[in-house]
């Protein structure tokens, strides 16, 4: 081994006629620095790419809730458009652009979240645009000390003194093997100046690519926002005329709540009756009122359907929730509690089962016209509002079967279906149970 490196070292000295010994610059020792230099940078882009990788994935979620976010836009405005055919101005046509205006404002939430993902894209982009331009331009001062270096050389004397030079065969074997590598090494470094020069266009070209979208999508935001103040504007029109007719819709709204009332009565009957026919049936004695005794059939279907949550089919195949759950306020001084959500839907729509069943139930109420309530263990959902109904109380149904026409309003210029959610006594949020991207 010392042997070895003894003759590497002679190997790299040359001599003039005098006997005095010519230096000849070692590319290893500059090589090694070059190579630190490459690693620290590949390093760097390294601790880069997660954040990129994230930052692509989460800019397609992003997409994807931007798009569904405008078809639902897109289905509140031919409902709106629907509702502003009748002279007469109504609170649906309130309640329709109140949701709009969330939705708008959801959309440009979504818009501002893609420009931040593109910006830290961006940012991430310059720091390796920077990083290359270090690594071509220590590329290129290195390439050109080689070719100065070597012409210096040459000029003091030639590769071909070089080698005979050498004191003995075997050094001038390893001179010969000197020269070789150095010019292998020199080659490559052509190879890599003109590859890093592909490189670094073709991240400058993804940058501006970048910076584009990034300039589109603020763009777009600008426009969501006049729309949004536009339908601000609409809003504050609406409801001044509305409130000539506040008499009216607090009757109007009073009944509506009547009806949803008794139809809660109505469900809550039901599952009391249910509960205690299914005690009745498993011989128990356990003396719990509000507990339902499940057969092993109707434990897995709960098990089944419990499973399914964020992922059931919605009770119509196109429809936009207008009315969501829970305590809301339609205008100041009027206040509803909606017992699961109302989907506005198209004129001659069909209510469907969003799960297998059992039908338990087929009432009808005033203003809610028929009621259809199917069982899924102990699990129940709600149909309200239907024109016609399809089925019958024992009827077994699948997922995704129709059961009934949902009732048209002519005076509002919509249809729409009342859909909700149970389990044992507690109402549900149905729009946390059905699929997202209807």
């Amino acid at each position: 081994m010392k042997r070895c490196l003894f003759l590497f070292r002679k190997s790299t000295n040359a001599y003039n006629t005098d006997g005095t010994a010519i230096p000849m610059q070692g590319y290893l020792s500059n090589t090694g620095k070059h190579i630190e230099k490459r690693l620290h940078l590949l390093v760097a882009l390294l601790l880069l790419l997660p954040s990129l990788l994230f930052g692509q994935k989460n800019r397609k979620e992003l997409e994807q809730r931007k798009k569904k976010l405008q078809q639902e836009m897109a289905s509140l405005n031919n409902m709106l458009n629907e509702a502003n055919s009748n002279k007469e101005i109504t609170l649906t046509q309130l309640l329709t652009l109140n949701r709009k205006i969330s939705i708008r404002q959801e959309i440009i939430s979504t818009i501002s979240a893609e420009v931040d993902v593109l910006q830290t894209q961006i940012n991430a982009g310059n720091d390796t645009i920077n990083g290359m331009q270090i690594k071509l331009s220590d590329l290129k001062k290195e390439y050109a000390r080689m070719i100065f270096d070597e012409y210096a050389n040459e000029s003091a004397y030639s590769k071909l003194m070089f080698i005979f030079a050498s004191k003995d065969f075997e050094q001038a074997m390893m001179r010969l093997k000197y020269l070789q590598i150095y010019e292998e090494y020199r080659h490559r470094q052509a190879i890599l100046i003109d590859s890093a020069k592909t490189d670094l266009t073709l991240k400058v070209e993804q940058l501006k690519k970048k910076k584009e979208e990034k300039k589109a999508l603020l763009g777009s935001q600008e426009d969501e926002k006049t729309k949004l103040a536009n339908e601000k504007q609409e809003q504050q029109k609406i409801f001044t005329q509305l409130q000539g007719k506040e008499k009216k819709l607090r009757a109007q709204i009073a009944e509506k709540q009547r009806a949803e009332r008794k139809l809660n009565d109505e469900i809550h009957k039901l599952i009391e009756e249910e509960i205690k026919k299914s005690n009745v049936n498993a011989g128990s004695k356990t003396g719990k009122k509000f507990e339902m005794m499940l057969t092993p059939e109707a434990k897995a279907l709960s098990k089944t359907f419990e499973s399914n949550k964020g992922k059931l089919p919605w009770p119509v195949v196109e429809g936009v929730i207008y009315k969501q759950f829970g305590e809301y306020s339609p205008m100041p001084g009027i206040t509803e509690n909606n017992l699961g959500i109302d989907i506005a839907t198209t004129k001659g729509a069909v209510a469907r089962a969003v799960f297998n069943g059992t039908v338990t139930h087929v009432v009808e109420v005033p203003s809610l016209g028929k009621v259809v309530m199917i069982r899924h263990g102990e699990f129940l959902t709600v149909y309200a509002n239907l024109n016609q109904v399809f089925v019958k109380v024992g009827d077994k149904v699948d997922i995704k079967q129709n059961i009934g026409t949902i009732l048209f309003d002519s005076d509002e210029g919509k249809a729409d279906l009342q859909f909700q959610i149970w389990k044992g006594q507690d109402k549900l949020n149905p729009e946390e149970w059905l699929y997202s991207n209807n």
